[in-house]
């Protein structure tokens, strides 16, 4: 793991604990990019126009990634326009379920189409026991959820997920995946997951403008989608009859060098290993809960929990939130508190630093 953590520059000067805000540059991703724009540079349309394979590739990579089909897999420039196009196709009379407080690209989209939506409290414990009573009494006919959530890192148990689905198997269940994907193995097609979402600059490593969203074949017929272009058909004229599900998210061009960065990373992570790095982050979770939980400065539904992502929302004033920065230790504010979200390249020599700080200023 140490020749892998010395691909990130970054790690010299600071420990990044922020992963969850904005996933870091390896030196592998910067040379695939210089070379790319390096032949767009000496080779223009002629290289773009053949350069448009790649996304073929991209595809591909990505439906292997996840065991997804790849006629199943949309590529999008980011999970919020994905979510909104897929929403323009869907019936607003349907019953939504939302967590009060998860992402707002994964809420407002449905806020602003006017369904009717009902939410479930994330701090008042008994998360997913509360799911399954509110599916019961308001009749729930889709459940939005991030798997791991943005400001405090909890993460939805999958085997539930799983339960729930085999309980109600017409709920459709929508996940924002952006705060997971890539913190360990996931298979989509054996998930209870109908719909996956996801932009790639976090914890894929992938930069920005690129994304993805993966669906199961049983619930295209749910869907009535709006979003046409050229590329939908694939830039044959006379082609919008033709034009296939997933190819809806794909009305204009793709940059190649987004989502050519999001295939050199997934397989970057791919040879890594995603064993690999789902015991590292399963390793830096446990330690940095033990501790935090020692310390006090978790939240209490946090600590009522199983099991937890590497995202930790601890306790912690502008001062503290100082201390962090002035020992390189880069975090964010998020909430009531500080958010600090480890990766694979961190290691738990960073994690205790993180807590030395902390117990110091505390």
């Amino acid at each position: 793991m140490q020749k892998i953590i010395k691909e990130f520059p970054i790690l010299d000067q600071t420990i990044y604990a922020n992963t969850a805000a904005y996933g870091i540059m390896y030196d592998g991703l910067l040379d695939w990019r210089q070379e790319h724009d390096l032949d767009y540079l000496i080779g223009g349309s002629d290289f773009k126009l053949k350069a448009a394979k790649l996304i073929t590739q991209v595809r591909a990579t990505v439906g292997a990634f996840f065991n997804c089909k790849n006629e199943n897999v949309a590529l999008v420039q980011n999970f919020s326009l994905g979510m909104n196009m897929l929403l323009e196709g869907l019936d607003a009379s349907n019953k939504v379920l939302l967590l009060d407080d998860d992402y707002p690209s994964l809420k407002w989209p449905f806020m602003s189409r006017g369904f009717d939506v009902h939410y479930v409290a994330i701090l008042q414990g008994n998360l997913e026991e509360n799911i399954v009573e509110k599916i019961k009494s308001e009749k729930i006919t889709i459940l939005a959820i991030s798997i791991v959530q943005w400001v405090n890192g909890i993460k939805i148990d999958l085997d539930f997920l799983a339960k729930l689905k085999a309980e109600f198997p017409e709920l459709l269940i929508i996940a924002d995946g952006t705060q997971f994907c890539g913190t360990e193995d996931f298979d989509f097609d054996n998930s209870a997951i109908d719909v996956l979402g996801a932009s790639g600059y976090k914890w894929l490593l992938a930069g920005s403008g690129n994304g993805f969203m993966l669906f199961k074949e049983e619930i295209k017929n749910r869907f009535t989608l709006k979003t046409a272009g050229f590329n939908s058909a694939n830039g044959v004229v006379d082609g919008f009859d033709t034009i296939k599900f997933v190819k809806h998210f794909e009305p204009g061009h793709l940059d190649t060098l987004s989502f050519g960065s999001l295939k050199c990373s997934l397989d970057f992570l791919s040879g890594i290993g995603m064993k690999v790095i789902g015991d590292a982050n399963a390793a830096l979770s446990a330690y940095a809960f033990q501790e935090f939980s020692k310390l006090e400065v978790l939240e209490a539904t946090v600590l009522a929990r199983d099991k937890h992502s590497t995202i930790f929302n601890i306790t912690g004033n502008q001062k503290m939130f100082d201390a962090l920065l002035n020992n390189d230790i880069m975090c964010s504010q998020r909430g009531e508190g500080i958010r600090l979200s480890f990766h694979f390249y961190n290691t738990i020599k960073n994690v205790a630093k993180v807590i030395n700080v902390i117990k110091k200023t505390k």
